[in-house]
């Protein structure tokens, strides 16, 4: 998702005795140059990085896009503002040389409107240049979200004519229509969009438009609200002509793949985006790699939907990458660097300032897929990069009015020889998936039918995937026989799947005997996902058509359950409740009791505990979450039993209430996990007795929860506001002279902000940072507002975060605990500052400050002004109810 909806909870409100400790020197290995902006790189050896320009020092936005015209000249865009063309300095020009800005005033807006602009995304091909707006109209800006060609046709190297090509409906913002890319072939257009755009009216559909949610899961949409009137199938991936008058789907199932781009023979690879509020649930998946094959499906869905990446009908990440918030996607095919790099594709994160570059290997019909930190920083927001005609890697930081920096990488050592892949490189796998995909179409020749049935039982899963939709593309009475009489086990299976997408009622009971035909016990485990996945789409879609044999499914998939297996387990549970097995609470709630996760389920590259200093906004609130992560098996059955209406016992009830009891309380996920808890809870309270209902309300927690069901109820006494924004110009004449403040509320509110999450007062309160009972003795008001509200302004030697960057790549982000003569001692979760990991000195090639505080400024920005008054008034007086802060001030006679 591209940069991320803000998540206001549990930061550190820390370092405040330390506004005027000096940051401790660097100890260099590698030169730095003295430039912050620069110095806070983390680039492999033999890079280099220049500041080009800083947009925002010269009121020109934060930059959100960029590509290159036919002069050479790089064309941006602010997230909230006007398009903007470079003449950018040669490779080797003197720091003191800066590009030449122009503003583009498009078509006859005057200057102080945008004519054209609020771009997130921007293509210069085929003599004009292509904008993705997104954005809602303004008084400033009239153009409603969608896709834009700009063309200069009057010769004066000016913008004056703007197109509409398509008007993009749906709900717009950051998980809008992002980038585009010119096809390999040059005749035409790639574009992607996020999940909060409609799928627009096609010529043509490579995957057959015949989507559905298809997911018993119990459904629970997003708590918080989010995305939840959005449905299948998410974002998408289309191409177009250059006029736009021809649009066809490639590919969809996406949450907010923000950028894509393909490799040297054409294959597509799309960056996805994670939802973080999922974060610990069994549906969360983390930012991805996806390999966006024709026809392909991602599975995304709304709220706990999400499709397994183990469904057969949809495909799986080619590398699971972790948190983050993906923004840009680019292959370095362009550059002049070595080999390695040239061939690698850069995922820019935005949230922790990582650009990963992708290493894929051709294996089979897809990719193997390694990565490493190429460039990282913090803070660095990532936006949009790009490899110049000077090949050269540019890239900019900024998005949601953050500062905004233009960045220039090149590379100073000897080039290597670049080979690049080719289609006659290809496995036979791919060769075959490829000549699969010529018949994605419809009125595709027949010829298409015998070629795919013979790769329906097709080891590798993308050669099978692609053999299932050259049948949806094939008239069905063509097929639909010939699927059901299947003896084959995996071709049934792919067969029926497919038939599923596009069968009806009458057809429901003769695919579902079909499949009971099939020997379950001496099925692989991955066919047996299969075919439990096709049972589940069956009946999800013609749920009334099975009634005639849903007692023979019950008979055919009870002595499978439990097969000791936590996904077939998921699928089986699913089936059985939906189906009322008499077995079926029973059996899921003995797996509730006795669940275990599996611990390199969707193993992602980064580890999320080496995210946490990189970004206090995002990164505390992860620290606080890994020290109680959910057991996701055991959420998972939890939430099955809570669309389980039928064949509970009144002890099990109780042991079910009681389990979401404790875990409302003992673990910490994403922002919505109380939320989806207690949707599951409410589920399963719908079909208990009238006259339970208060009892079991009451032991599952009932009373625990806010009104919203959102939240853990806070009792303490919390802000009344309104808030604002502070900052110490405004606060400081309020906090002058304090007096007759009042204790009790200063000490409520020093717990509302989180203050004691993470400070010791009058010793009450965490230990990650100073002790704060001598806090007044030591530092006037306004130091404690400055330390309070800008955090990272200046950073104490004790509590700064220490920044290695490793000789192998990559770099690791902690609190430097201790070190010795041969290694450093880090600890990377302040929950958890026991868990320490050692880094051998002999790996680092430079050890250095931080330059972003570990606390989160902001938090005093619910109070009002007495709230604010109070508050400083308990820090100056330590708690201290005979402080003269709490004395009454003396009448003036």
């Amino acid at each position: 998702m591209f940069l991320k909806s803000t998540v206001k909870h549990l930061f550190f409100f820390a370092v405040i005795a330390s506004v005027f400790l000096a940051c401790a020197k660097k100890e260099e290995v590698r030169q730095l140059t003295g430039n912050p902006k620069i110095d806070k790189l983390k680039l492999p050896d033999g890079f280099v990085a220049e500041l080009l320009y800083s947009p925002g020092e010269n009121d020109q936005g934060s930059w959100v896009a960029m590509t290159f015209d036919d002069k050479g000249r790089m064309i941006t865009s602010d997230q909230y503002g006007f398009l903007y063309r470079l003449e950018l300095p040669p490779i080797g020009s003197d720091s003191t040389v800066k590009p030449k800005v122009e503003k583009l005033i498009v078509g006859n807006a005057p200057d102080s409107l945008v004519g054209m602009g609020y771009a997130q995304g921007l293509l210069y091909a085929f003599n004009s240049l292509y904008v993705m707006v997104n954005h809602n109209p303004n008084e400033k800006f009239s153009q409603p979200t969608g896709l834009y060609r700009i063309q200069d046709l009057d010769g004066d190297d000016q913008f004056e004519t703007i197109t509409q090509i398509r008007e993009l409906k749906g709900q717009q913002g950051e998980h809008g229509p992002h980038s585009m890319k010119v096809t390999p072939d040059g005749k035409g257009i790639y574009l992607i969009a996020g999940n909060h755009v409609d799928v627009p009216e096609m010529n043509s559909y490579r995957l057959p438009r015949v989507w559905q949610e298809d997911n018993l899961f119990p459904l629970i949409k997003d708590p918080r609200g989010h995305a939840n009137d959005r449905m299948a199938p998410g974002g998408w991936i289309a191409r177009i002509n250059p006029e736009g008058t021809d649009w066809e789907l490639i590919s969809a199932g996406f949450r907010n793949a923000f950028d894509f781009d393909y490799n040297e023979v054409g294959d597509i690879f799309a960056y996805d985006a994670d939802m973080e509020w999922d974060f610990g649930m069994p549906w969360y998946r983390p930012t991805r790699i996806n390999h966006a094959t024709s026809g392909s499906e991602f599975g995304w869905r709304t709220g706990n939907s999400k499709w397994s990446p183990n469904y057969p009908d949809n495909l799986p990440a080619v590398l699971n990458i972790g948190q983050g918030s993906p923004t840009n996607a680019m292959f370095g095919f362009k550059a002049n660097f070595p080999s390695k790099y040239k061939k690698a594709l850069y995922a820019f994160d935005w949230s922790f300032g990582i650009i990963y570059a992708i290493h894929l290997t051709p294996n089979g019909a897809t990719y193997d897929a390694t990565a490493e930190e190429f460039i990282s920083g913090s803070p660095l927001p990532l936006t949009d990069g790009i490899i110049g005609p000077d090949g050269a890697f540019y890239f900019a930081t900024g998005g949601r009015r953050l500062e905004s920096d233009l960045y220039r990488v090149t590379y100073k050592g000897e080039l290597d020889e670049y080979v690049p892949l080719t289609e006659a490189d290809l496995p036979q796998e791919a060769k075959l998936r490829r000549e699969l995909e010529q018949y994605h179409k419809a009125g595709a020749p027949a010829e298409g039918l015998e070629k795919a049935w013979a790769q329906l039982g097709h080891a590798d899963r993308y050669v099978q995937y692609a053999a299932r939709i050259v049948l949806e593309h094939q008239p069905v009475d063509s097929w639909k026989a010939k699927a059901i009489a299947e003896t084959d086990p995996a071709k049934k299976i792919h067969a029926i799947l497919a038939l599923a997408h596009h069968a009806t009622d009458a057809d429901a009971a003769a695919m579902l005997t079909s499949l009971m035909q099939v020997d379950y016990k001496a099925l692989s485990s991955k066919e047996k996902q299969d075919i439990l996945r096709t049972i589940e789409v069956i009946l999800y879609r013609y749920d009334k058509g099975a009634e005639s044999v849903k007692q023979q499914l019950i008979a055919y998939l009870d002595p499978n359950f439990p097969a000791n297996d936590n996904l077939l387990d998921r699928s089986l549970s699913i089936l059985m409740a939906h189906l009322d097995a008499p077995t079926a609470v029973e059996k899921t709630l003995a797996l509730l009791k006795n669940a275990k996760d599996d611990p390199d389920y969707q193993k992602t590259f980064t580890s999320s505990s080496d995210l946490i200093f990189r970004n206090p906004q995002y990164g505390l609130d992860i620290a606080n979450m890994l020290a109680n992560v959910p057991p996701a098996q055991a959420t998972f059955y939890a939430t099955v039993l809570g669309g389980a209406d039928k064949g509970w016992t009144p002890a099990q009830r109780e042991e079910y209430f009681k389990w979401i009891n404790h875990a409302l309380t003992a673990y910490k996920g994403g922002r919505s996990y109380v939320g989806f808890l207690d949707r599951a809870r409410k589920m399963a309270l719908a079909s208990v007795d009238k006259a339970d209902f208060e009892k079991y309300d009451e032991m599952s927690g009932g009373k625990l929860l806010t009104a919203s069901g959102n939240d853990i109820a806070n009792t303490g006494v919390q802000p009344e506001g309104p808030g604002r924004r502070w900052t110490v110009e405004e606060a400081e004449p309020l906090v002058a002279n304090l007096v007759g403040r009042d204790l009790v509320k200063g000490k409520a509110m020093y717990s509302a902000v989180l203050c004691q999450s993470c400070h010791t007062m009058q010793g009450e309160g965490g230990a990650i940072g100073p002790d704060l009972s001598q806090l007044g003795t030591r530092f006037s008001p306004k130091d404690i507002l400055v330390a309070t509200i800008n955090p990272s302004e200046t950073i104490s030697d004790q509590y700064h975060a220490t920044v290695l960057e490793l000789k192998a790549g990559g770099s690791i982000v902690g609190k430097l605990n201790d070190e010795d003569a041969q290694n450093y001692y880090i600890s990377q979760n302040p929950f958890a500052p026991n868990d320490i990991k050692t880094v051998a000195k002999n790996t680092v090639v430079l050890k250095k400050n931080a330059e972003v505080s570990i606390m989160m400024g902001g938090l005093i920005n619910r109070l009002n002004e007495e709230e604010l008054k109070d508050l400083m008034a308990y820090l100056i007086s330590g708690g201290n109810a005979d402080h003269p802060v709490y004395k009454q001030p003396t009448a003036q006679k």
